[in-house]
């Protein structure tokens, strides 16, 4: 941080040469001075430059006002006024937290004035710097020699070798020297949380709004383990969301525990819906116990807040409706819920503590905040015992974690704290509804087809949607009215194919090509359906990325209005088989994939397919440990039907377990398998379009087999 702007003003004499003076010294220093031509300019200087470190400006002209406008941006931003005609500042007592220094016009004290400046900008860097990555920051510059692990040894194991030295000019020397040993004692311990760890997760927790927070640094899979290792116990029920990420099904799989599953919604395109509020209630949780063998009153649920494709709950309502002692909201997709007024009250850690009550809030932060992968974090509200939750934790959790994981989860809560945060995120929010509106424009004035949005009509209210159950467009059956909203960073476009009374049209564009093609130009797509793409709007979106977004839209419609052939539209599709696509055009790609999912029925498969779950035959542990002891053999997916399966089936994307282990198909839920059989057929017609299907072993004949339970 070098920048330091200067509001010049054309002025006197006695004002532009102190600061001529000013500017040279600030030079020498290694300040690179800028110089902003208004008000307006200088507000969008410091809203699209992070490393502006202060700003000097004329009390005479700007003032108060000035001071203020800055603040709203980020209001620890050091200010500098010079003060000559003005006597009085007039200001009054809450303006005196203003970040202000005040200076005279006068010859030779530049010098002075400098040294000022620069205290200021080295006390702003240690002020926005989060507790941890301070330390080891600190620790790094001072370039102790170690005795310990890691064996590179800040890097020079890696300058002794050839590869090595590539390595090490790749990454840099800081990335070597801040890679340390948990032995290093003036950093604490993230496994003991003490020392600079402790400061860390403390500054964590009062940043997200929770009681104590766990910084956790190989993903939210590990810390849904932590929090399920903890609050179920062998032998107990528990409540789970059957759209759940496949890590709960390896918690599962892993404790002895009882599941009962709440049963999301899905509309025709296949994406995801909520859970209706009817299955918290206490009447349909006794009702589910009591169909259950060995099952008890529920100890924990857990509830994906917010789903794949961005609906999110209204947690208020759950947390007083729900009767269990814990409540998991898996929240990987959305660690920016507590920095914008959009998300009160649809989130995990709104809202104050429920007497009797732990809510857990569990999230990827590398996934929409800044920070490396692998990244994630536990909130908690409520009390816990903090001893015995550390033992699930040290369960999971490496010994030697990596010390730039953990810097860089503490760094995107300090990215996140006051109104430089809430304006990131707010940015974000303004950016994806920007961009939906231009997609409704452009779809408006197409002369055939274009792209659509899965959103409401009017989307001109800041908001997070209400999936209102009298409204057509979100496609869900039996809505409960203020249960879910729809976050407007998650943007999903729909491709022709389906109507929005979720009926297959007589041609149709399937997504799956739509971002191959994407792929191919640089844009990779976060999920694709059957006819639908899902694209996340995080902080890291620019107007640069957006525009590249929609300038990849429109030439792929130009490429499938011209018929292309797959050769020339897609290369690397044509190149895994170059035969099958020798003469074949885009067009006739399309339909044949589409002829395929209309031949299956995908709408009415897509609804019978999740509204009968598999039969629990064993719980998911009781499966796994038949596995573990040899007991199982393989068959023919297509013959599974009677068989008790062994291990989970969950097709990417989206990830959503759909046979989870011990469960068996029946002849009611079939249409299970006839999902999963259209997948497979897609993929055995047109090479490219394989479906990756966790769980299921493609065969050289062509056909999938899965692990099923001996008899």
């Amino acid at each position: 941080m070098n920048i330091i702007a200067i509001m010049e003003h054309l002025e006197p004499y006695f004002k532009e040469e102190p600061l001529n003076q000013l500017h040279d010294t600030l030079t020498e220093m290694d300040y690179h001075v800028v110089y902003p031509s208004d008000r307006n300019d200088l507000l969008k200087l410091i809203e699209n430059n992070a490393r502006i470190a202060g700003v000097i400006f004329d009390w005479d002209n700007y003032g108060l006002d000035l001071c203020r406008d800055v603040g709203v941006l980020n209001e620890k931003l050091p200010l500098f006024a010079f003060a000559n005609l003005s006597s009085a500042l007039d200001i009054d007592l809450s303006d005196l937290r203003l970040n202000v220094s005040f200076f005279e016009y006068a010859l030779g004290m530049a010098e002075d004035i400098a040294q000022k400046i620069d205290q200021a900008v080295l006390e702003y860097v240690d002020a926005i710097l989060p507790p941890l990555t301070k330390a080891l920051f600190k620790y790094a510059h001072e370039g102790k020699y170690t005795f310990c692990t890691p064996g590179h040894m800040g890097g020079t194991a890696y300058l002794k070798s050839p590869a090595g030295s590539l390595f090490y000019d790749f990454y840099g020397a800081n990335t070597m020297r801040s890679d340390i040993s948990i032995s290093v004692s003036e950093l604490g311990s993230l496994l003991d949380h003490s020392g600079p760890h402790k400061e860390a997760e403390e500054y964590i927790a009062h940043t997200f709004n929770s009681d104590r927070s766990y910084i956790v640094t190989n993903g939210t899979s590990t810390a849904n383990k932590i929090v399920g290792m903890y609050s179920c116990p062998a032998g107990s029920t528990v409540l789970i969301d059957r759209n759940c990420h496949k890590s709960l099904t390896h918690l599962m799989m892993m404790s002895n525990v009882i599941p009962i599953y709440f049963r999301p919604t899905r509309n025709a395109y296949g994406i995801l819906g909520g859970i209706p509020h009817s299955e918290f209630t206490k009447e349909v949780i006794q009702k589910r116990v009591s169909e259950t063998k060995d099952a008890s009153w529920p100890c924990h649920a857990v509830i994906t807040n917010s789903t794949y494709d961005g609906l999110l709950y209204n947690t208020d309502s759950i947390k007083k409706t729900l009767d269990v002692a814990s409540i998991h909201f898996d929240s990987a997709w959305v660690p920016y819920t507590n920095f914008h007024p959009i998300y009160k009250g649809r989130c995990g850690m709104s809202g104050e503590r429920v007497e009797g009550k732990v809510f857990y809030e569990t999230q990827s932060t590398h996934k929409l905040l800044a920070a490396f992968s692998q990244a994630s974090m536990i909130h908690v509200k409520g009390e816990i015992h903090e001893e015995t939750f550390n033992e699930a934790y040290m369960m999971h959790t490496s010994t030697s974690p990596h010390y730039g994981i953990v810097a860089s989860t503490e760094t995107a809560a300090a990215m996140m704290k006051g109104n430089a945060g809430r304006r990131l995120i707010s940015d974000s929010v303004e950016r994806a509804i920007r961009f939906r509106k231009e997609i409704k424009k452009l779809e408006a004035e197409s002369d055939s087809w274009f792209f659509d949005v899965w959103q409401p009509d009017d989307i001109d209210e800041l908001a997070c949607w209400n999936l209102d159950p009298k409204a057509k467009w979100h496609g869900f059956k039996a809505m409960d009215q203020d249960h879910m909203y729809l976050d407007p960073i998650k943007v999903t476009l729909l491709t022709p194919g389906l109507d929005k009374d979720g009926k297959l049209q007589p041609t149709g564009i399937p997504a799956s090509i739509v971002a191959k093609y994407l792929d191919q130009h640089g844009i990779i797509v976060e999920k694709t359906g059957p006819y639908n793409l899902l694209f996340l709007f995080s902080i890291g979106i620019d107007k640069t990325k957006a525009l590249s977004l929609l300038r990849g839209l429109t030439e792929f419609k130009r490429a499938y209005d011209l018929n292309l052939r797959i050769k020339n539209m897609l290369p690397s599709l044509y190149a895994e088989n170059p035969e099958f696509y020798e003469n074949m055009r885009v067009q006739e790609l399309a339909q044949g994939i589409h002829k395929l999912v209309c031949q299956h029925d995908l709408p009415k498969l897509m609804f019978s397919a999740f509204e009968v779950l598999p039969e629990m035959v064993m719980t998911p542990h009781a499966a796994f440990q038949e596995e573990l002891k040899g007991n199982v053999e393989e068959c023919y997916m297509d013959e599974m039907v009677g068989k008790i399966n062994a291990n989970m089936i969950l097709p990417y994307p989206p990830g959503v377990p759909l046979v989870m282990p011990g469960e068996m198909i029946t002849e009611k839920s079939r249409p299970v398998l006839d999902f999963l059989e259209m997948l497979c057929e897609i993929g055995a017609h047109y090479p490219g379009f394989e479906t990756d299907i966790h769980g299921a072993y493609a065969q050289s004949n062509g056909r999938y087999s899965v692990k099923v339970i001996k008899k």
